[in-house]
């Protein structure tokens, strides 16, 4: 179950969001006091530099718990205080998800970190205040962990209606194997209700139509997803997309997360659905609703047109990713920037959902939360 960094992840790190250097690995320290230390007087999400937590416990019966109705496992999450002290909070953890909790898919199945009331430590920690929250595990390598938080911070840039991600470098302490894996990289996801409370809202559980959303908020969300590449979505049967409104009877926003199936990401294991006739999950595919004038898109290309730059070096200046992931990426922008901006190509593309025999809006079988 070893997970390594890969040599193209392990630089020095110059992301447009943070400086950071990151150790080689063989200077990896296996003490939590020799990690990067934060505040705990600083939010889990104010800040995009990398966290270092410790996962200890029953970690091997955790990870293998993959079929049926998952089990909650008490361990202890560790990080380094600002003073070079451990803080360390008792929580139960369980695997979570469809295809990721699958042991053939994914050699980390992702998991749910669950923390005690606000009488326990966690009060004097940066998770105060947290219920819980989602930890992405690499399904087949880091760079793809490091792909899809990249996605995250990317939404974060169209939308404050958006899931804040933290990137994480993992360890973990098995109470019955004195073999610990290298330390890899996770996401920590922000949890949906302190998501829809930092936009005013409240979250919404009904399933609907996406005409029956707000318009503004669903065409950038919708544009976003072909951006990226992505295809593994939907407002009616609510897969990778959750609802928020001011109240339960508002119309909602739609606000998307998971993204590992995204052509932009490139992770081995995506595959678009064979409903949606597609080669592989680079080639677009428009899947919002049959809008016949294209002028009611201008606002929404405005928005891509006017982050251009910040999109760019989003990935341009992380040296995170290797110089030929980078490459192959910004050539992906070239081509959606082509595209939104030639009438004859957004005709094409973003019409798509009206052709009567193309693939636009057609049901997915099997949808499943994940």
């Amino acid at each position: 179950m070893k997970v390594r960094f890969l040599p193209g992840i392990y630089m020095a790190l110059n992301c447009i969001l943070f400086p950071f250097t990151v150790k080689p690995q063989s200077a990896v320290d296996s003490s939590a006091s020799s990690w990067h230390q934060v505040s705990s007087k600083k939010g889990l999400f104010e800040s995009d530099q990398p966290l270092d937590i410790t996962l200890k416990g029953n970690l091997r019966d955790l990870l293998n718990d993959r079929s049926g109705e998952p089990k909650n496992y008490p361990l202890f999450l560790s990080y380094g205080n600002e003073d070079s002290s451990e803080i360390s909070i008792p929580v139960n953890i369980k695997t979570r998800g469809h295809f990721r909790r699958v042991k053939g898919n994914c050699v980390y199945p992702p998991l749910l970190i669950q923390f005690p009331g606000n009488d326990s430590p966690v009060a004097t920690t940066f998770f105060d205040g947290l219920v819980k929250l989602k930890l992405v595990m690499p399904c087949r390598g880091d760079e793809f962990v490091v792909r899809e938080w990249l996605v995250y911070k990317l939404y974060n840039l169209v939308a404050p209606e958006s899931f804040r991600a933290r990137l994480t470098r993992i360890k973990l302490i098995d109470e019955k194997n004195k073999k610990e894996p290298s330390p890899f990289y996770g996401i920590l996801l922000e949890e949906e209700k302190q998501m829809a409370k930092r936009n005013n809202t409240v979250p919404v559980n009904r399933k609907i139509k996406p005409e029956q959303t707000i318009a503004e908020t669903f065409l950038r969300m919708a544009v976003f997803e072909y951006l990226i590449g992505n295809t593994d979505w939907s407002v009616q049967y609510l897969q990778n997309v959750k609802l928020i409104a001011p109240d339960s009877t508002a119309v909602p926003i739609t606000v998307p997360y998971d993204f590992d199936h995204a052509g932009i990401v490139g992770a081995p294991y995506a595959l678009p659905a064979e409903e949606l006739l597609m080669s592989s999950t680079r080639e677009r595919r428009y899947r919002g609703y049959c809008i016949q004038d294209m002028t009611i898109f201008d606002s929404t290309i405005a928005i891509y047109n006017r982050l251009k730059k910040d999109i760019y070096n989003l990935y341009a200046s992380c040296s995170l990713l290797d110089a030929k992931y980078i490459k192959a990426t910004l050539q992906y922008l070239d081509e959606f920037y082509t595209i939104i901006n030639n009438p004859k190509a957004l005709q094409k593309e973003f019409g798509y959902p009206c052709t009567k025999y193309g693939t636009g809006n057609v049901i997915i079988k099997g949808l499943k939360e994940d």
